[in-house]
């Protein structure tokens, strides 16, 4: 078997990765970079953008969010489930990420809000194209990637990692295998970075309380299946939180499709049985509204409109439109309601009738009639006695054909999985540390828990970056230390 050595070996070449490797790279430390697929990014080739606060970008724009707003905000949401240390040097350090990401050239499209309510933290990244839209985060990999190879990072692909080597109960490498065979590859640290699993309905069905494929419908980045997560469990690391990163979307459709447009709106939710379950503006906070999804019947729910809605949104446009849809109109749901009344669909449904409509659905018919019934008289008193849901969006049904849109939980990754300390070192079960093993990104993103924190968005990718920076920092002052003593 081949010998290697290194000072720091990054298991993982996405965003959180890459982070760590160069910031190990800039303290001096030679890295080795081994990632299993055939190119870096992982998951980040998919994203829009990442976490910021305070930066040079909302100064800019009179953006008012501050550190202490943000941390509030964060540990309010969590209830104070996260890591307070870990939360506060990862909101800290941001600013400075975005800064040292536009130091390798990566530009800022705009500092965005996900929805109203929300804050203006997340830092859309402007690709090379100049159009902003799904895997803008993609042309941020490409400098991250050339910034390692300039510090002389090696990247090796196609290089999967297999287990972590222990010696008296600290890490001093990896077991890795290539196109030559099977390697030992001694360091100082190892970094573990691999973007979590949510390419495993193993993991899914085993670790979270869904099972992929019946209640979850989720994106499966390729390759993201726990790999890290088990190694580091094999070497003594301590399980932590882990969950989905949860959303909703029509089943097996891509997320935020052009099918979903009309009905991505506060229209009238139902459930399975025809009932009506939370207040329809708070559609536009997808984690709220899977929430609210994944207590009902089958976690199933259905958005309805009829005809003149319908008419209403493709003459005067959306009520709600966020970073993600504004690329897309009317003309695009057009487009794909006509191919599935061509070739038939699972999700979406049409009909000239509430009845009819009930049938081809599932969705319960007395139920459903009932509940228009009840809506509708809400709406002529423009007072909604069930939920409180805004007047302006209480909108009575006047017949014509009926529409619904089938919604499931879906979910952009995992979240979490190793335990670490504020320092991103790794903890073994006793809440002590792994000496030499550290981890970043979403293999340890136990901080939106119990719910993606969606008011300060950008938090996945923002954190797998500020997380990796921590870590590649964090192992080089091991190392050092470690010589000196």
């Amino acid at each position: 078997m081949r010998e290697l050595e290194t000072d720091v070996v990054v298991i993982g070449g996405g965003a959180s990765g890459l982070a760590a490797a160069i910031s190990a790279a800039e303290g001096g430390a030679k890295v080795i970079v081994l990632e299993k697929a055939n190119t870096t990014g992982g998951c980040a080739n998919m994203a829009m953008g990442l976490l910021g606060v305070e930066t040079k970008p909302q100064k800019e724009l009179l953006v008012d969010i501050t550190r202490e707003k943000a941390f509030a905000k964060f540990m309010d949401y969590t209830h104070w489930r996260a890591d307070a240390k870990l939360v506060k040097k990862y909101i800290d350090l941001s600013a400075s990420t975005i800064d040292w990401l536009m130091d390798m050239g990566v530009e800022i499209a705009v500092p965005s809000k996900y929805f109203p309510g929300s804050e203006a933290t997340w830092h859309i990244i402007k690709p090379q194209t100049g159009k902003i839209g799904l895997r803008a985060a993609a042309t941020m990999i490409k400098f991250m990637t050339e910034r390692a190879q300039e510090l002389g990072v090696e990247i090796k692909l196609e290089t999967p990692v297999k287990e972590l080597i222990k010696d008296n109960g600290e890490i001093i490498g990896v077991v890795a295998s290539d196109k030559d065979g099977e390697m030992e590859i001694y360091s100082g640290a190892v970094i573990v970075a691999t973007g979590g699993f949510g390419d495993s309905p193993e993991f899914i069905n085993k670790y979270t309380p869904y099972t992929w494929g019946e209640d979850l419908y989720s994106y499966r980045i390729p390759g993201l299946t726990g790999d890290g997560i088990q190694m580091a469990w094999d070497a003594g690391a301590q399980k932590d939180f882990m969950d989905m990163e949860l959303v909703f979307f029509a089943p097996n459709t891509g997320g935020y499709a052009p099918i979903e447009l009309p009905f991505r709106q506060p229209n009238l939710f139902v459930n399975l049985g025809g009932k009506r379950f939370y207040d329809e503006s708070v559609v536009e906070n997808p984690v709220f509204s899977v929430n609210a999804i994944a207590r009902q019947k089958d976690r199933v729910a259905f958005s309805i409109i009829d005809q003149k809605m319908l008419d209403r949104y493709n003459e005067e446009g959306l009520d709600l439109v966020n970073v993600v849809t504004s690329s897309m109109d009317m003309s695009y749901f057009m487009k794909e309601m006509e191919e599935a009344q061509k070739n038939g669909s699972d999700v979406f449904f049409e009909a000239e009738s509430l009845e009819e409509l009930a049938e081809k659905s599932g969705i319960d018919a007395e139920g459903l009639a009932q509940t228009i019934k009840e809506y509708n008289a809400m709406c002529e008193k423009g007072m909604d006695t069930d939920f409180n849901k805004q007047a302006k969006y209480l909108v009575p049904f006047t017949g014509g054909k009926y529409y619904a849109l089938k919604f499931m939980p879906s979910a952009y990754g995992s979240l979490g999985g190793i335990k670490i300390n504020d320092m991103t070192q790794v903890l073994d079960t006793q809440a002590k540390v792994i000496p030499g093993l550290y981890a970043c990104g979403t293999d340890a993103n136990s901080i939106c828990n119990p719910d993606y924190v969606f008011i300060l968005p950008g938090n996945t990718l923002g954190f797998a970056v500020n997380s990796g920076r921590m870590a590649g920092k964090n192992a080089v002052t091991f190392i050092k230390e470690g010589m000196e003593a």
